[in-house]
């Protein structure tokens, strides 16, 4: 990933994560006011643990539907096979949540001296009770997942089409070179010359026709010679008007004075 990318995912991390806190302290909040309500006295570490536990359950899980929303989705797949395993997802996600939050619950039981963990009897149906409420955040999971690929993908491709690039065929090769990247461009016979990243590029083009294509971001120093504007360190002028550019490479070009007012 790019810069961009690497920033919003992080961005999007944090934010699940922070997203995950408020959610984990309003339903406990919640289940202890309801539970003073009705004249139920549970310990406030006990009922935390309920929250806590399903939300690590969850994150463990949470790294597989991304791989999972990464790699079956349409065109990739059809909306059918996408239908078949976003179901056998939810399926085995609710599973191993159920079962990763029972097992979390139980350990914290048994080390806070809370007495043992009742996971059935407390809610009628409770594993039917679970998977639905599994269901509506299996969904609101994967279509965060879905919709942050989708934001990171799109930044990567906006950054890609702020770098201008310029094809240059060298042999049997095709290089997309980034024109900020080059330094100078020589006439050499029917090519031009290249200087890209300390290398040079055979490419068989005309000089003018390369000049137009580069834009206003060269300058032409001599009539078989093109140079980046912002690549030009320094310019000594002989007393005959002719001059030589010093490039950020070191590189030291000869320039004819009839172009030295276009530098």
């Amino acid at each position: 990933m790019n810069g961009t990318q690497r920033r919003l995912a992080l961005a999007f991390a944090a934010g699940f994560i922070v997203i995950l806190a408020a959610i984990m302290v309003a339903n406990a909040e919640s289940m202890l006011s309801d539970l003073a309500a009705d004249d139920v006295h549970l310990r406030p570490d006990l009922v935390w643990s309920w929250e806590w536990s399903s939300m690590i359950a969850w994150l463990t899980v949470y790294p597989l539907l991304w791989v999972g929303v990464a790699r079956i989705r349409p065109p990739r797949v059809s909306w059918g096979q996408v239908a078949i395993a976003a179901v056998i997802g939810c399926l085995v996600a609710s599973a191993w949540h159920i079962g990763l939050m029972v097992v979390l619950r139980k350990a914290y039981y048994a080390l806070a001296d809370g007495g043992p963990y009742r996971f059935f009897g407390i809610v009628p149906h409770r594993i039917l009770y679970e998977f639905r409420k599994d269901i509506a955040t299996y969904l609101q999971f994967v279509a965060l997942a879905a919709i942050a690929q989708w934001m990171i993908a799109r930044a990567g491709t906006a950054d890609e089409a702020l770098v201008r690039t310029i094809a240059v065929s060298d042999g049997a090769v095709t290089h997309r070179v980034p024109i900020d990247e080059i330094e100078s461009v020589s006439s050499a016979a029917n090519y031009v010359e290249i200087a890209w990243a300390h290398r040079t590029l055979l490419h068989r083009a005309t000089l003018a026709s390369v000049e137009e294509e580069l834009g206003e971001a060269f300058a032409r120093i001599h009539r078989g010679r093109l140079v980046r504007r912002d690549a030009v360190r320094r310019i000594e002028t002989d007393k005959s008007g002719d001059f030589t550019v010093t490039l950020a490479s070191g590189a030291a070009l000869r320039g004819s004075r009839r172009y030295r007012e276009r530098l």
